[in-house]
């Protein structure tokens, strides 16, 4: 008896147990299958070789233009084509220890090459050759024939020694120019600062006629041709460039007087950039 009643209570058991099962799985909602996540597009490394499990989106960087010379104008299409102008320079020469410099008005040093100047095609140094006469009539050492001979070297028989006090040199190009450009080496073998330098181009060799000044650093006006407001410099074997933007004129004038080593004046050579008229 007893185990007859046992069997009926696990026979009971194990329907209700049945019954709870088949309910639950009725109910039960069957949940979709998820996509396949995608794979990350895969990228190369051009440094490794190896691939890469993500692409990384570069930023978009936009196109630096180089700067321009700071003669170069803004770009025309009208505007004659600029190219750098051919300027050889000497070997450096400074000899000794340089002078203790106390100049008022004295511009800094780059402390490099300067950069480029840019002008027309076919401009070149029209004043190679060319005639030159000075105000002092037998120089010290030198023949004033040398200035405009293309040696621009400061060793001993390469440079112009004038006499003390205000002195100039004029160089006839024989034609009238567009003179772009003009670069005078006074001395380069120590680093001299030359007073009153003045720059003058004009139609007559007299300077009588349509006298223009291009550079002027005689401040107190004591070279009687007008105060300046150019800077003093100190001589290099880059020599002084003037920009000459393009002016029209036959004659060049140079002045000088003395420097802060001593009173004479001191020319090694004359460069003057530019192209004939037409």
């Amino acid at each position: 008896m007893m185990k007859n009643g046992f069997r009926s209570i696990m026979r009971v058991f194990v329907y209700v147990l049945l019954v709870m099962f088949l309910f639950a799985g009725v109910s039960c909602k069957k949940t979709p299958p998820q996509p396949p996540a995608q794979k990350p597009q895969e990228t190369a490394d051009v440094t490794t070789g190896k691939v890469n499990d993500m692409k990384v989106e570069q930023p978009n960087t936009p196109t630096m233009t180089p700067p321009e010379a700071p003669n170069v104008p803004a770009k025309d299409v009208n505007a004659p084509k600029l190219v750098p102008i051919e300027i050889e320079l000497p070997k450096e020469m400074f000899v000794g220890t340089p002078l203790d410099i106390r100049v008022p008005n004295l511009e800094k040093p780059l402390g490099k090459l300067r950069p480029p100047f840019y002008a027309p095609v076919g401009t070149k140094n029209v004043a190679l050759g060319k005639p030159v006469s000075s105000s002092d009539k037998e120089p010290i050492i030198g023949e004033i024939e040398m200035i405009t001979d293309g040696d621009k070297e400061a060793s001993d028989g390469s440079y112009v020694e004038l006499g003390p006090s205000l002195q100039h040199v004029t160089i006839d190009l024989e034609a009238t120019y567009e003179i772009y450009a003009i670069v005078v080496w006074h001395y380069h073998k120590q680093a001299l600062v030359y007073f009153d330098v003045v720059v003058q181009v004009a139609d007559d060799p007299d300077f009588i006629t349509n006298v223009r000044t291009l550079f002027n650093n005689d401040t107190d006006n004591s070279a009687g041709l007008g105060a300046g407001k150019d800077m003093h410099y100190t001589e290099t074997r880059e020599g002084k460039l003037i920009d000459a933007k393009g002016i029209r004129a036959r004659y060049v004038r140079f002045y000088s007087n003395g420097n802060n080593g001593n009173d004479m004046n001191h020319y090694i050579e004359v460069a003057v950039y530019g192209k004939p008229i037409g």
